[in-house]
């Protein structure tokens, strides 16, 4: 039903992911994350954003991404119809994939992140995703809403897209969390939203507020 990819920028000292799908308010849903700690992606046929709180929770308390997912979806009995990746600021990322999503399933860690989709129009879709992100140019932002792209071409979601959304967190500058909850062509929405947060009066403000490593800047 979604597919995703959660990163690490070392350039930028960042984090972000980004997620589309086929069904509404996929920003809403699927990507979680703390500066401090990591992203999270809960997806699936019942997906639980209880998932993507507590496993950053669980991260948050020591516990590497492998241990966090082991521990949240081990206790719940309706892990096989949800789908959990994470990704901490150092280690491997992680993915499980409860075996009652809807075909195709996949997921697929990388160095310095991890990707995961369900009803996929084939496992090739994750493949092209990390591939791509991993061969693609440009800025952090750019180079995951560029995945999405690949993933979608190589053929995405079996239901086409609706909604898709980008998060990046960075101590050294302000959350850029960008949602297109509903549109025809929601990657081409979520390019222009991105083109817009970046440029102009908006960046300029949103370079200006306070960060976690600048908690008191303001606005000149």
């Amino acid at each position: 039903m979604t597919f995703s990819i959660l990163a690490r920028d070392p350039a930028s000292n960042a984090i972000g992911g980004a997620a589309a799908t086929g069904s509404l308010c996929v920003g809403g849903w699927v990507l979680r994350g703390d500066a401090r700690v990591g992203m999270s992606a809960s997806q699936g046929m019942s997906p639980s954003t209880l998932w993507g709180e507590d496993v950053l929770a669980a991260m948050r308390g020591g516990q590497s991404a492998e241990t966090a997912v082991a521990t949240v979806t081990g206790a719940d009995r309706g892990r096989a119809q949800r789908q959990l990746a994470a990704l901490g600021l150092t280690g491997p990322g992680v993915v499980f994939s409860g075996e009652e999503n809807l075909p195709e399933i996949s997921g697929k860690p990388f160095d310095g992140g991890v990707a995961a989709g369900n009803m996929l129009s084939g496992a090739g879709v994750i493949d092209a995703m990390v591939a791509h992100y991993l061969a693609a140019r440009g800025d952090f932002a750019s180079r995951l809403l560029s995945s999405l792209r690949a993933a979608a071409d190589a053929g995405g979601d079996t239901r086409g897209l609706l909604s898709a959304s980008l998060l990046i967190l960075s101590p050294d500058a302000a959350p850029l969390t960008l949602r297109v909850d509903y549109h025809e062509d929601p990657l081409a929405a979520l390019d222009a939203l991105h083109a817009r947060a970046t440029s102009g009066d908006y960046a300029t403000w949103s370079r200006q507020v306070p960060t976690l490593n600048d908690p008191e800047r303001g606005v000149d």
